[in-house]
């Protein structure tokens, strides 16, 4: 896109500062440099096509998931935010927070649907991050047609990475954000990778021209600061070669490959875009654009066992279930991270977040207020468009998912509420057509000889007190990836060695 013309005019509304529009709908004094900014962002994080190159995930031809409405006014829902000072209200945080869109389901009803300003319910809306915990089930979808192994380095299926920063790195490490990447994730500051990246794909305007010309150039130039494998640190190019990952082993263009395995198979109501370099590369960690009710059918996965609500199995059971349940080491590696996440006791695990110590709470979260909220308890998907004036506001992030809290303990625990991760059923439980969830433990790349059903061994010495249950794996992948060293018959607290030492869970295994 050529660089637009800067003639400052503005005009006021209830969310401060929004452009007028010149004659061709641009916004009056909107650049490459600027369209991030206050207060252009009120009007370009819902209108990217417009100004941007970006190619379509098709919603395919397929039936809409019905959202049944049962309309119910939460705004009046008493929220105690820290960030606050004092008790306000759901709808005191919507207004407060630069809101174009909210909604909440429950138990497959749509209980509330508010836009803001001239948003409606066919409003596509940049989705920055939130776009990776999409990428992340593309991966998981791959794991399960047997295309990507997690316990694999990058350039084992990316040759063109061998040397760089990510070699070395397995596809666990990066799905889990876990790799020694060198990438500054400083949004305020324009020499930060993060800004620098822009440039690369044409967010930007270039100004550093000794940089890479293609996304995939740049993930290839990146320098590693740390090991693999060590500390949670949040870097957007993870999700991009997650992204480059996604295509060389499909064979197909991100747009065309998202729509097949997630879009199309979701029950989508408007097709989604993505925004391109000038390859056609998709800037994955952050350029998706959907509406707010397709938002919410794609959080019911989480709800449905990977399942839509048109009944398509999208993603394995057993991939949510390692999705909530993480990784022996998900949770310490999240505490020891650099980062001030502020969520003690949270992880962060396949593309998804997880703020509190239990797994009923996950969320797809998204620079300037883009959220999917999830909690397993109340059965219940909530998804939040937002144009916050800064990228970054903890004071806008935290009274937004208090909100959603608030709403979750005012509509109660759910009658019909998922067997997983909050109750678990037996070891077999799973199909064997889903293939392996892989630890993140480091793991032999050929598979251990399969071993036979797995039975109750007593233990020689006393054995370890379980701990909490976590959700089930497939019995499968126990026995194709690791070694059950003992059973307990009584409690069922099963210990399992993956190739770093024995781990021990309380009646199922993670």
């Amino acid at each position: 896109m050529n660089q637009l013309p800067v003639v400052p005019s503005a005009s006021s509304s209830k969310f401060g500062m929004v452009p007028n529009l010149q004659h061709n709908g641009i916004p009056q004094g909107m650049d490459l440099e600027n369209w991030q900014q206050d207060p252009y962002l009120h009007w370009t994080f819902s209108h990217v096509a417009d100004f941007l190159p970006t190619a379509k995930i098709s919603r395919g031809d397929g039936p809409v998931a019905e959202l049944p409405e049962n309309f119910t006014d939460f705004t009046s829902v008493v929220v105690d935010s820290p960030e606050y000072g004092a008790p306000t209200s759901v709808g005191q945080i919507m207004d407060d927070t630069f809101t174009d869109g909210w909604a909440v389901m429950v138990d497959g009803e749509l209980l509330t649907e508010n836009y803001f300003g001239k948003a409606d319910a066919n409003m596509s809306h940049i989705l920055m991050s939130v776009s990776k915990s999409l990428v992340g089930v593309v991966v998981g979808a791959l794991v399960n047609q047997g295309k990507l192994d997690l316990s694999k380095t990058i350039e084992h299926y990316i040759p063109e990475l061998k040397g760089c920063g990510y070699e070395g790195a397995t596809i666990r490490h990066i799905l889990d954000m876990r790799s020694g990447i060198q990438f500054s994730e400083e949004y305020l500051d324009p020499q930060a990778e993060v800004r620098l990246l822009e440039q690369v794909i044409g967010w930007a305007p270039r100004r550093d021209h000794s940089l890479p010309k293609t996304m995939y150039g740049f993930l290839a130039s990146l320098k590693k600061d740390g090991e693999h494998g060590g500390p949670f640190r949040y870097r957007s190019c993870e999700t991009d070669a997650l992204g480059w990952l996604c295509e060389v082993v499909s064979g197909k263009k991100m747009p065309q490959l998202m729509s097949e395995l997630l879009w199309s198979r979701i029950g989508a109501e408007n097709d989604a875009t993505i925004g391109i370099d000038k390859e056609g590369t998709g800037m994955f960690d952050g350029g998706i654009n959907a509406s707010l009710r397709d938002m919410i059918r794609f959080g019911s996965l989480f709800l449905e066992h990977g399942k839509s609500l048109t009944g398509e199995q999208v993603v394995s059971a057993g991939w949510v279930a390692d999705t909530f349940a993480g990784g022996s080491t998900s949770r310490k590696s999240f505490k020891q991270s650099p980062d001030d996440n502020r969520m003690p006791g949270g992880m962060y695990r396949n593309q998804c977040w997880f703020p509190y110590e239990g797994n009923e709470v996950m969320l797809c979260l998204g620079i300037h207020g883009q959220m999917i909220y999830i909690n397993r308890r109340a059965n219940m998907v909530a998804a939040k468009l937002s144009s916050w004036p800064l990228p970054q506001n903890a004071r806008m992030l935290f009274p937004t998912i208090q909100a959603f809290d608030a709403i979750a303990e005012a509509v109660g625990d759910s009658d019909s509420i998922p067997e997983l991760p909050l109750d678990f059923a037996p070891l077999d439980q799973y199909t064997t057509s889903m293939p392996v969830i892989v630890p993140d433990a480091q793991v032999p790349a050929t598979p251990v000889t399969p071993v036979a059903p797995v039975v109750p061994v007593t233990p020689a010495a006393p054995v370890t007190p379980a701990v909490p249950a976590a959700p089930q794996i497939p019995a499968e992948t126990i026995a194709s990836q690791g070694t059950v060293v003992a059973v307990d018959p009584d409690s069922g607290a099963t210990t399992v060695d993956w190739g770093e030492g024995p781990t021990t869970y309380g009646g199922a295994t993670q």
